[in-house]
């Protein structure tokens, strides 16, 4: 594990480096474990200073991802920002009612567009501070299609996206031998998108 971080780092660092990204990293922080870790080793490449969260509840989020990912931000001593997407959501509930007929569910597509709301804000951090986004999809989600197209998928460098995801696991209580970095609860719980009510991931993986 401790192998596997160091090289995880160093790709991290190394692109940085190459492509002459100064300003550093913005990275979605959901209050679960994939992004958690990202967040970690791109703190370890570049520096907390130049790594910034963005915490982006949504109408089916818990109190606790929100609360975890501040307490995350807080161990690393990163910089992190809040962004209610639930207005955004809502407007484009209205414009699927105008194309779709009104109804009260639209499936898969009304839990793709959170995603996709996050992906264009992260994008718009990006373009407007000069911040490279990092995904944060893992090996299993991307090998099963279990992710969004233009939501979760988008950044400029995926980190994790040859980690499956019991290898995510693993390095994250590597991470946590010494000290608690990544709050027990983002380890404990059963991970979720948080699209719908009571949904998980392991119930649709």
């Amino acid at each position: 594990m401790a192998q596997l971080e160091a090289a995880l780092t160093l790709g991290i660092r190394d692109y940085f480096h190459k492509q002459d990204l100064p300003l550093g990293a913005v990275i979605g922080l959901s209050g679960g474990i994939d992004s958690a870790v990202t967040a970690h080793l791109a703190a370890k490449a570049l520096g907390a200073d130049r790594v910034l969260g963005l915490a982006m509840p949504g109408p089916f989020s818990s109190d606790h991802s929100v609360a975890d990912a501040h307490a995350l931000a807080g161990n690393l001593g990163i910089e992190i920002r809040e962004v209610d997407i639930r207005p955004i959501y809502e407007a484009y509930l209205e414009v699927f009612r105008s194309l779709f007929g009104s109804r009260e569910d639209f499936g898969l597509t009304q839990q793709n567009i959170q995603s996709r709301i996050r992906g264009a804000t992260l994008m718009a951090i990006s373009n407007e501070e000069q911040r490279l986004v990092l995904a944060t999809g893992n090996k299993s989600e991307l090998s099963l299609g279990y992710c969004t197209l233009y939501g979760d998928m988008a950044g400029g460098l995926a980190c994790i996206s040859d980690v499956p995801k019991t290898l995510v696991y693993k390095l994250s209580r590597h991470i946590n031998k010494d000290s608690v970095v990544i709050p027990n609860r983002i380890l404990e719980r059963p991970p979720s998108a948080e699209l719908r009510e009571g949904q998980t991931d392991q119930e649709r993986l």
